[in-house]
């Protein structure tokens, strides 16, 4: 199945079926660094897109921050400006190297 398409459900049409969500880290071992930064797009009991953003210090629970928005498309939009934001300040993909190294 291809991402670029949705499909309708029958709860509710209007939200994507497109998950967004990314975790991505920033660690300087130099520097004693080791952060990680987690954010999703979901949905609250009452079918309104919720942001959820979640960071700290990898391997601890850290914080959490919820934005709830009438329309997705609000949602989507401070989520790629937080990403952008993010990877400007170096937080990158976990790779499959650091996993193994873990």
């Amino acid at each position: 199945m291809s991402l670029d398409v949705s499909i309708a459900l029958d709860h509710d049409a209007s939200m994507t079926t497109q998950r967004y969500h990314l975790y991505i880290e920033r660690v300087d071992p130099a520097k004693n660094m080791a952060r990680y930064y987690a954010i999703e797009i979901g949905q609250t009991m009452f079918g309104e897109a919720c942001l959820i953003r979640r960071w700290g210090r990898i391997g601890k629970r850290g914080q959490e921050k919820q934005h709830v928005f009438e329309r997705e498309e609000e949602a989507v939009r401070l989520f790629l400006d937080l990403v952008k934001q993010k990877r400007a300040r170096g937080y990158r993909p976990k790779t499959a190297l650091r996993c193994l190294q873990s």
